[in-house]
């Protein structure tokens, strides 16, 4: 057995490497110091060197070897631990990151300051406040509230899982905030369209004598390009240039895509436009925040212009902006497009695929959907709950009863996907739709989950247009006894016993509306 002495390395050497590899990230030579701890048989509990390498090879992002390395450990520490957690996290495995936090817990370690923001973080991918609310519960018992960067990552986590009077208690509670502590809040409320308490926020920051940096005055921004204010907009970006921050890239795109996501497509075209005249060139988020805008006023003129700029800016298409071309093609009603963008993707992933069996549907392609479809699972790609969806609806549409049905009922054993509402709602319109009422009648009554306003919606009219107000009427008790907020089924069925000239009926149902305060917006007209 060779020892430390033919290395001319003591053991702090090595542990002195191995984190020089942890920081610098340098993989190759960290499995060198392994190989040579493992010669020399060294006892790998002597300085924690085992966690060490757990560190390690987390850092340089080899989980699997960090988890071959940290399941030898008989007794892991925190510093081990956390580099799993960080590591399942960054990795999307969030599951795997909330085991690793128990094992710590149910080892009598509670962890320390490090360990709790990545918890947070995870709390925040899985979306699960009350586990947020668990850690908290942990962080505030050992006297870690007061860590500003801690304080930070709670306000974010609360308002990113929804709860932004939690996470305003949090910020309001802070012994002293810094810019990302306002900037957090300040996302908080622009997120969710509360765009003005947001900028109430923002001018109360700037009271305190803190100055907001590139992030916060994008937040604000952003947020006001969402609710369609072009002229907040404007009035910000003026006062940004004045103050010294020049709107860059990012700036832009929050911009372009928030006036997207507010359906104004021409807004959005303006501040491109005002973009390239300020010298800023765009990047493929820029053309994935603009596609769609094309697709929302359905002008295939100027998504060919958009096609031709990824060309001439000399950009790879990936299968995101293969997918958002796709998209932006069948809103504009061109098939013959959206499929040469398909045929021409190197490598199409499921997104892509979804996107053009999609665009079939919508186009009432059905042999064209489901022959993709077949072709897709010939070439291993993997369906999705979005792509069985997208079958069904091009089944509901072309009134293809039979194969809407058979793909349906196969869901589970040849796709392995779970039956949702949205499958469910498919199903309800594929009857609907070809006036197969008894038959769509008896599925809704068989749903195994709640019915949703869409499926009711679907039923109804389907009851009225195939004149089948018996079936509504048979619906009628189990659909008042639901907790409806749209007005659409309400109003349906309303009609249908007002048809029949049961106005005591038609009365039941405007004061069940009354009193769930489900209105009916007025009907108007474009013409004085």
């Amino acid at each position: 057995m060779k020892s430390f002495s033919v290395f001319k390395f003591s053991p702090d050497h090595f542990a002195y490497c191995l984190q020089k590899c942890l920081k610098a990230k340098t993989l190759r030579q960290g499995k060198q110091v392994h190989a040579v701890l493992l010669l020399t048989g060294f006892d790998m509990n002597l300085l924690s060197m085992s966690s060490k390498l757990v560190g390690m090879y987390a850092s340089c992002g080899d989980v699997s070897s960090a988890r071959k390395v940290f399941d030898e450990i008989p007794n892991p520490n925190v510093f081990s631990l956390n580099w799993m957690v960080l590591a399942s996290a960054f990795n999307g495995w969030f599951e795997q990151a909330i085991g690793y936090f128990s094992l710590m817990q149910e080892m009598g370690m509670v962890g320390n300051k490090f360990s709790f923001p990545v918890m947070l973080k995870v709390c925040v991918g899985l979306m699960d406040l009350n586990k947020g609310k668990e850690v908290h519960a942990v962080v505030y018992k050992m006297g870690f509230e007061k860590d500003v960067a801690l304080g930070n990552t709670l306000v974010d986590m609360y308002c990113k899982c929804g709860s932004l009077c939690y996470g305003h208690r949090v910020f309001d509670r802070m012994h002293e905030r810094d810019v990302a502590s306002w900037t957090s809040m300040i996302c908080g409320y622009c997120n969710v369209g509360r765009t003005d308490q947001g900028a109430m926020l923002f001018e109360r920051m700037k009271l305190e004598g803190l100055e907001p940096n590139d992030f916060t005055w994008n937040a604000v921004i952003a947020g006001y390009a969402r609710s369609g204010d072009s002229n907040r907009v404007y009035v910000l970006l003026s006062r940004m240039t004045k103050e010294g921050f020049v709107p860059d890239l990012v700036t832009w795109n929050a911009i372009i895509l928030g006036f997207t996501q507010s359906q104004e497509a021409g807004e959005a075209f303006k501040f491109f436009s005002a973009m390239l005249v300020s010298g800023v060139k765009p990047n493929l988020v820029t053309i994935t925040g603009l596609l769609p805008a094309c697709g929302l006023i359905g002008s295939v003129e100027r998504g060919r212009e958009i096609h031709g700029l990824i060309f001439r800016m000399g950009f790879d298409i990936n299968v995101f902006v293969a997918s958002a071309l796709i998209d932006m093609y069948s809103k504009c009603g061109s098939v013959k497009n959206a499929r040469s963008v398909f045929d021409w993707t190197p490598v199409n992933t499921v997104a892509s695929w979804n996107a053009m069996i999609g665009c079939y549907g919508k186009h009432g392609l059905v042999d064209s959907a489901v022959e993709l479809f077949d072709r897709m699972q010939e070439e291993g790609i993997q369906a999705t709950v979005v792509t069985l969806t997208s079958v069904l609806s091009a089944c509901s549409h072309s009134g293809s009863v039979e194969k809407g049905l058979e793909i349906f009922r196969s869901m589970k054993e040849s796709h392995g996907i779970v039956v949702c509402k949205e499958h469910y709602g498919c199903v309800v319109d594929l009857l609907c739709r070809s006036g197969k009422m008894v038959e769509a009648y008896e599925f809704v009554k068989s749903i195994p989950i709640n019915v949703t306003e869409s499926m009711i919606g679907a039923f109804f009219n389907g009851c009225k247009v195939h004149e089948r107000r018996d079936l509504a009427k048979l619906m009628a008790d189990d659909i008042l006894k639901m907790e409806l907020k749209r007005p659409g089924g309400f109003v349906t069925l309303s009609n249908i016993y007002a048809a029949d000239g049961e106005w005591e009926e038609v009365e039941y149902v405007r004061k069940v509306m009354k009193q769930r305060k489900v209105l009916k917006k007025p009907g108007f007209s474009w013409l004085d």
